[in-house]
Parts: C-alpha cells; sequence; structure tokens
C-alpha cells in the first residue's frame, strides 16, 4: 500500500523521517512517498483530506478532525521557546497591535498563539511565505514578523529584535506546559489496522534517528536552508525529543488548552474530541 507522508522542508521534519526514507527500518511492506510543502499549504490540502499522513499545524486540527485523528507521535513543540515576533528595533509589546506583522499563514499554531496573546482576531497583519517573513521586516515592507522554523535561531544573525517570543510567554501563563505547534495527523478512511500499523512505523522512524543523531542531522542538514551543523542540530533538538516520540499526558494536556483558549475566545469552532492513534 502506497502511504504518502506531507511534511515541511524543515531539517527537524526531515530527521523524523529519515530511517523511512532510507530504509532503516522495516516498514511492514508498506511504501512512503514523501511530499515537500509549507505548513499553510499542507493545512489547506488536510482541509480536501488529499493525503494519507500529513504535517499539520494543531491549530488546524479542528478543521480536519471529520477526515483525520492525530497520531501519538511527531509532535513539534515549543517548550518554553518557539514562535517569535520580531523587528529592526524593539518596542514594547502593547504597540503590537498597532503594527502591521507578517505571519506564516492563518491556520498556522504560530497565528494562532498570537492571536491568543493579543486576545483579539483583529489586528493588523499580511501572510507572507515564512522564508520570506524576515527579508521583509529588514527591507521594512512590514513593522514586525512572526517567525517560525529555523528563523528561531537566526533572526539575531539578521540584526532583528524579539518583541515577544510566543512559546515563553506560553509557558508562563500555563504554568509549565509546552506550546503545541505541529503534529502528524492520519485519514481515518484507513481503518484502525493500517493507522495503528503505520503509528507505530513512524514512531520508531522518529526513535531511529534520536539513537542514531549523527547520521541523520547529517542528512537533515540538506533542508537547514544555509544553518551550521551546530545550529541545525540544535534546532532540530528543540522540535524533535521526547514529546516527538509520544504526546503523553503533558502534550496532550497542552493541546486541549490551546484549543480551549482559543474556542473561549472564539477564534476557533467547536473543538472536536481529540482521538490520538
Amino acid at each position: 500500500m502506497r502511504i504518502h507522508v506531507a511534511h515541511s522542508p524543515d531539517s527537524d521534519d526531515a530527521f523524523m523521517f529519515y530511517a523511512i526514507n532510507h530504509k532503516k527500518i522495516d516498514t511492514k511492506g508498506y511504501e512512503f512517498i514523501d511530499v515537500l510543502s509549507d505548513i499553510e499549504t499542507l493545512n489547506k490540502e488536510a482541509l480536501k483530506g488529499t493525503y494519507e499522513v500529513s504535517a499539520i499545524s494543531i491549530h488546524a486540527f479542528p478543521y480536519v478532525a471529520d477526515k483525520y485523528a492525530l497520531l501519538s507521535s511527531g509532535a513539534s513543540m515549543g517548550d518554553n521557546y518557539g514562535p517569535m515576533v520580531v523587528a529592526k528595533e524593539k518596542f514594547d509589546i502593547n504597540q503590537l497591535k498597532n503594527k502591521k506583522i507578517a505571519v506564516p499563514g492563518t491556520l498556522t499554531s504560530a497565528f494562532l498563539a498570537l492571536q491568543l496573546f493579543l486576545e483579539s482576531k483583529d489586528f493588523n497583519y499580511e501572510v507572507i511565505p515564512f522564508d520570506q517573513i524576515i527579508p521583509a521586516v529588514k527591507e521594512g515592507k512590514v513593522d514586525a514578523g512572526l517567525i517560525i522554523h529555523e528563523g528561531q535561531l537566526t533572526y539575531k544573525d539578521e540584526g532583528l529584535e524579539c518583541i515577544v517570543d510566543l512559546g515563553k510567554w506560553w509557558y508562563e501563563k500555563t504554568e509549565g506546559l509546552p506550546l503545541p505547534l505541529g503534529g502528524n495527523v492520519i485519514r481515518k478512511d484507513l481503518g484502525e489496522k493500517v493507522m495503528k500499523e503505520i503509528s507505530e512505523i513512524l514512531k520508531e522512524s522518529i526513535k531511529y534517528s534520536l539513537e542514531h543523531r549523527e547520521e541523520a542531522v547529517d542528512y537533515a542538514l540538506k533542508f537547514a536552508r544555509d544553518m551550521t551543523k551546530e545550529k541545525a542540530d540544535k534546532f532540530i533538538g528543540m522540535y524533535v525529543n521526547d514529546l516527538t516520540v509520544d504526546y503523553g499526558q503533558r502534550g496532550k494536556k497542552a493541546i486541549e488548552l490551546f484549543l480551549n483558549e482559543a474556542k473561549n475566545l472564539n477564534l476557533i469552532p467547536d473543538i472536536p474530541e481529540i482521538k490520538f492513534v
């Protein structure tokens, strides 16, 4: 059976799926096909149920829960760190609502976290591809930018200042919970048996990379967008860790709280029962 696995062309996702792509583990007769695309495009494709397995933003899950279940592995969580709003010069966070902010997509968890931080959906923003946000801020096309992925480690090299780290804000607000950003989902129409088997294979792939870090990082460097190996390794460690192997109770609690807070502010529709496979 062919299984399309759609994910971002980033070093952390490449690290997670290294063992599958290089046949380092038993894939139990399944043929896995990589599909690479930015996270906002993947969110939109998930609305249509395009791929059997896909990375999505946790923000997008309520919109696709009729078609997909969350896999118990593959989480990207910011544990006292996460997406940041950056600018050329420091300014008071109370001024954020009056600034034009570049964002990487309206279904991203970073965008929902920013809405929660501002306690509003009404602010001035412009959707820009995530890898063009830092240049847009530097060139003065926007006042500030909401950065995700490797930009969280490279923005200082570009001469930018952090206005707020939303992962740190969430950690303090929730007294120690990680900020749920991304997860892997699997289509329900595959059936329970296939869903469970694929879940086990994907979990084994993540565990293999963590146990064979050097070779997996070397592979992931191809997707690290000009980062040094040291920075790429640090970034991968931020988003591929024990919570990625399994959400655990702490991760599940974080997702429930994140979505409930958003629902209370009418930022998302009703939250379905969250099923983990």
